[in-house]
């Protein structure tokens, strides 16, 4: 449920999640190496935890690495988790300090070992934190973890747990990587990109997409206000029909 910020004025959408897209451009226009701008990206992450809490979002989920962004060179990939490994360390004593619960989703088969225990360390150690809900989509894939949603399902109907005919909607949703989460009501994708890039496509059914030319390193709080503007001006049907055209 949307939350009112009196002080803006706006509705605040309960649960925000963002496409942090055009790190490397941003670098690259600085003539500096795409690694630089993952760098200063990953700082606009830490610095958004604290704006969106102070707007009222209960929920913010962030794509931080996709199971396509594997293809990417190696010398890049090892950044990407060089950049993980130190975020999510750092991100224990930060997210305890500011009451913050910490999830991953995403599929751990292929990430090493030691960036797998900082994820369950990170997990563990914010889980009774009432704070601001902040996720984190790791080597995620949307058709992926559909995929092992109707894995999980399969089983359960192969040992008998279940019938076929009793599988709903809520079977499913309760059956990804999101289970403990609401919807998004609000998507935003930045660097001008307007696709989602295989990012929570069940979740994202009647979510409210927002796009920008910014670039995320430049993302701020006046960014995000603006956003929020924007949502303010939809009106959220969810499949129904206005009063007056009933």
């Amino acid at each position: 449920m949307d939350n009112f910020n009196e002080e803006l004025g706006l509705k605040i959408p309960a649960h925000v999640a963002v496409i942090l897209d055009g790190n490397g451009r941003w670098a690259k226009k600085r003539f500096m190496p795409r690694t630089y701008g993952h760098k200063v990206g990953s700082q606009v992450v830490e610095d958004m935890l604290s704006i969106v809490d102070e707007t009222g979002v209960k929920y913010f989920t962030v794509y931080a690495f996709s199971t396509e962004n594997w293809k990417r060179s190696q010398e890049e990939v090892s950044m990407l988790m060089g950049i993980l490994r130190r975020y999510l360390k750092d991100c224990v004593k930060k997210s305890m300090k500011n009451n913050v619960r910490c999830r991953v989703i995403g599929r751990r088969e292929e990430l090493s070992p030691d960036i797998v225990e900082s994820i369950n360390n990170l997990e563990e150690k914010t889980k009774n934190n009432t704070g601001l809900n902040f996720t984190i989509a790791i080597n995620y894939g949307g058709r992926d973890e559909i995929t092992r949603a109707v894995k999980k399902i399969a089983k359960k109907v192969e040992q008998g747990e279940m019938r076929a005919e009793d599988i709903t909607e809520q079977t499913i949703s309760e059956c990804l990587d999101t289970w403990e989460l609401p919807d998004p009501d609000l998507l935003i994708r930045t660097s001008g990109e307007e696709r989602l890039s295989n990012y929570l496509p069940w979740q994202l059914a009647y979510t409210e997409f927002y796009f920008t030319d910014t670039l995320w390193p430049d993302f701020n709080r006046e960014e995000l206000i603006k956003a929020f503007e924007k949502y303010n001006r939809r009106e959220r049907r969810f499949g129904g029909v206005k009063e007056e055209n009933k």
